[in-house]
């Protein structure tokens, strides 16, 4: 009878943070129309705070009950920015407008969507939403391309694009639960990915191609540590880095010395998804340097230790390499760390892999949440709090809207670092105080 009550208060509170967090997810956007990024802001905080609230409360009641939640209300929760216009990013319609370019057989390197060549394709939807459409041609690899093409067969609208986005994150978290029962885990903790607001957002609402991406990687992650198929562990993380170059992090995971089979299938699976594109020459990389400048990525001023160094003495020439040898040497020693991981425990390596994203992300300080979604399956299968402090955190990011009254970026994002800086900081000191 006790354990009957206990569930029952159990369900009722995670009935709670599901309800909370569906309510915010009907209030952010028109609190946002009319008050600007702040309220947004805080809204997705609050929601990424219930859904840290709902793990535990999952994982104390019987695995089956729990999961028919979790799935049903993360479903009901993708609903709303599904039907509504994504106001957090257009790059979805760049991807409607690339894979409708490739239907007609143009290369979608070739031409700006201005251009007159394509003038019969513009449409009053798609083509005024484009970003960057009248000086810059697609700056998505070719597996991102690929997929754009086989969605754009299927449907060329906006919903069609999140449907199908949203059904390859159902494969993600079918994963991700696989990994959760081999590691020992409560397979309740998916719901760290099926309420967390950055998911629902960024993959539901924005649509964005970080949502395939971090599935095959996570497929490629499964591959290592169920299917031990490293070799084609390292093509599906190929194809994915592919999608989003932030998913190459995860290739250390497939390659054990000295054996050279999933490095040289790695290359041949970029090089072999280049080929179709290639009649433009190096024209697929064509916008490359005026991402790298429009982002501040030339300057060094998107690197936020960088940007805070630059604060205190001044732009002296000598920061911005000794930040990137720093950093490359970082994530280097993380990535070998991984590789030569001396046992088979499965969850030391994939713990590792979830610090070398984490070291990574933080490394490239970039300004747009969804790029966060490549450490959130780490979220779910370890709950660490420098993982949570990252992807909630990153909400902070978004300022959509230019000069309206909220707090300074520059505050917001030096909020969301020293959190996660403070998070690994402690990580690392409870490692140590640990071991005896």
């Amino acid at each position: 009878m006790t354990g009957s009550v206990s569930d029952k208060r159990n369900l009722l509170g995670l009935a709670a943070c599901g309800t909370a967090i569906f309510a915010l997810m009907l209030a952010g956007p028109p609190l946002r129309s009319v008050w600007g990024d702040l309220p947004f802001n805080a809204i997705a905080l609050a929601q990424g705070v219930f859904c840290l609230m709902a793990v535990p409360l999952a994982c104390r009641l019987p695995a089956r009950t729990a999961l028919v939640v979790i799935m049903l209300a993360g479903l009901a929760m993708r609903i709303p920015p599904m039907l509504d216009y994504p106001f957090l990013s257009t790059d979805a319609f760049r991807y409607i407008w690339d894979g409708r370019v490739q239907g007609e057989g143009i290369n979608p390197y070739r031409y700006i969507p201005a251009a007159p060549e394509l003038a019969y394709l513009r449409d009053g939807t798609v083509y005024p939403n484009i970003n960057r459409f009248d000086y810059a041609v697609t700056i998505y690899p070719p597996a991102a391309q690929m997929l754009f093409f086989l969605v754009g067969r299927v449907g060329d609208s906006l919903l069609n694009i999140r449907l199908w986005f949203v059904a390859l994150e159902g494969v993600t978290i079918w994963l991700l639960i696989d990994l959760l029962r081999r590691l020992g885990q409560p397979v309740q903790r998916i719901v760290a990915w099926a309420w967390h607001p950055l998911a629902i957002w960024e993959i539901a609402g924005s649509a964005h191609i970080d949502g395939p991406m971090v599935m095959l990687a996570v497929f490629g992650i499964w591959l290592v540590a169920v299917a031990r198929r490293p070799v084609l562990a390292a093509a599906f993380m190929a194809v994915a880095a592919m999608m989003k170059p932030l998913a190459a992090l995860a290739l250390p995971l497939a390659w054990r010395p000295w054996d050279w089979r999933a490095p040289a299938v790695a290359v041949a699976v970029v090089v072999a998804l280049y080929l179709p594109y290639l009649s433009v020459g190096t024209g697929v990389f064509a916008f490359a340097g005026g991402y790298a400048q429009e982002e501040s990525l030339t300057s060094g001023n998107a690197f936020w230790l960088v940007w805070l160094a630059r604060q205190g003495i001044g732009p002296a020439s000598w920061i911005v390499p000794a930040y990137l040898a720093g950093g490359l040497a970082l994530l280097g020693f993380l990535a070998l760390r991984l590789s030569f991981t001396d046992n088979d425990d499965l969850a030391l390596r994939l713990r590792r892999l979830g610090w070398l994203f984490f070291a990574g992300l933080l490394f490239l300080s970039s300004g747009y949440p969804w790029y966060w979604l490549s450490l959130l399956p780490f979220v779910v299968l370890f709950g660490t709090p420098a993982f949570w402090a990252a992807t909630v955190g990153s909400f902070l990011l978004y300022d959509t809207i230019p000069n309206d009254v909220s707090v300074a970026l520059w505050l917001r994002e030096s909020a969301h670092n020293i959190a996660m800086i403070s998070g690994a900081t402690y990580a690392l000191w409870s490692a140590r105080t640990a071991r005896p």
